[in-house]
């Protein structure tokens, strides 16, 4: 149910809500579309007087067509999209209490509602989740004679050293620093080392010492033993990484929900743990959240309040996350999910959710310091590269892209 964002209610009473959502479905298919459809049918035969125009539009657009929407002071009343912060900080945009009942508020998993929040107020609703583990071929290990899951820094060392030896696998460890995504590889493993991007008050820590010992450990023992593949970590993409998972080419990786899917779906037998940690687990996985947000503009706070209402039931949040391979955004959902016997193969997701750490979406300085990181990271464990030269610049952009905001 797409519509033009144009036009209004016809009769007197009547509001119209314009919203502008991502489309999720990666095989060109309908599935946003559909999804759309079948919820705003459903609301609208609930309550009338309130309709609601969907259109849908592609990843590689959505953001930049709502960013534009808004300077022509046309902006939607609802967008589903990647990021809130600017529009937050620019107030133009409904906060959660201006918007939603308590009881759906309050539902939220909590560090997804952290993540939404900018200076304490939440104005980014979290519309889906996923989380990451550490993916291996069993087949794989099976034939290099690896018998136990990694559970530290050097078992993943030694485990990358047998099947290189064993099954001259083509990448026995990926390591996708290229610029596709490496600002989320590498928060992950900041995170396995015992830091992160930000500390408890939100304050930059990129060039931390933890954080510097963490990627010299990736460099000394992973890339200059040549346990990463050919491609360097600075090049190689996600993506990329990611297919060549599901071609059997590679022995570990960083993966999410939906690599399981596809990667079970060409015949690879999947293992998945808890990132390790330099001495045994990490302290926290990396969660990741999509936004969806009530943009002030048209004054519909009232209208818009009482969709997103609908839009968070169990049944709405459910059935997004089930179409999509991820994971459900409310403790009430996620306990659903978790006990449901059709998603045992999300379950060490969904654990690993609650205790996640989401990357620091709500500052608006992160869109650069992300960049920063996609376009200079992988020069840290490059030859002749140095973790902690890297780091330091990257802080430093860091520093000034805060003092801007």
């Amino acid at each position: 149910m797409t519509a033009a964002l144009s036009g209004c209610g016809t009769g007197s009473d009547e509001v119209t809500l314009k919203l502008v959502a991502a489309d999720y479905d990666v095989a060109g298919g309908e599935s946003s579309k559909n999804y759309w459809a079948d919820l705003t049918a459903a609301f609208e035969a609930d309550n009338p007087g309130i309709k609601v125009e969907v259109r849908i539009e592609s990843w590689n657009d959505v953001d930049r067509k709502v960013a534009e929407m808004v300077e022509a002071g046309e902006a939607p009343d609802i967008a589903q999209i990647g990021a809130y912060a600017d529009y937050a900080a620019a107030d133009k945009l409904y906060s959660a209490d201006q918007l939603l009942s308590i009881p759906v508020q309050s539902n939220f998993l909590g560090p997804l509602t952290e993540a939404g929040e900018q200076k304490r107020t939440q104005y980014g609703l979290p519309f889906v989740a996923s989380t990451r583990l550490l993916f291996y071929n069993k087949k794989l290990f099976a034939e290099a004679g690896i018998d136990d899951e990694p559970k530290t820094w050097a078992d993943l060392q030694e485990d990358a050293r047998k099947l290189k030896a064993a099954t001259d696998v083509t990448y026995p460890f990926a390591l996708p620093f290229g610029p596709e995504e490496a600002q989320a590889e590498t928060m992950m493993w900041l995170l396995s080392g015992g830091d992160g991007y930000t500390d408890t008050v939100d304050k930059y820590t990129i060039d931390s010492p933890q954080n510097v010992e963490t990627l010299t450990w990736l460099k000394n023992n992973l890339v200059e033993e040549g346990l990463t593949g050919p491609v360097p970590p600075g090049k190689l993409n996600r993506k990329d990484a990611f297919a060549a998972f599901t071609r059997g080419e590679v022995g570990m990786l960083n993966g999410h929900p939906s690599l399981m899917q596809a990667a079970e779906k060409k015949g690879i037998d999947v293992g998945k743990v808890a990132l390790p940690g330099r001495d045994g687990e990490a302290k926290a996985s990396m969660g990741v959240a999509d936004w969806i947000m009530g943009f002030k503009e048209n004054g519909h706070r009232k209208e818009i309040g009482r969709f997103l209402d609908f839009v968070f039931t169990d049944k709405n949040v459910l059935d997004f996350a089930d179409q999509n391979d991820l994971l459900p955004v409310t403790v009430s959902a996620s306990e659903t999910m978790e006990l449901d016997p059709a998603h045992k193969n999300l379950k060490a997701f969904l654990q690993e959710l609650p205790g996640s750490v989401l990357p620091p979406v709500g500052k608006t300085s992160w869109a650069a310091v992300s960049e920063s990181i996609k376009k200079n990271i992988g020069k840290a464990v490059a030859p002749g590269g140095s973790p902690s030269t890297t780091l330091g610049r990257i802080a430093r952009e860091a520093e000034a892209a805060e003092a801007a905001e």
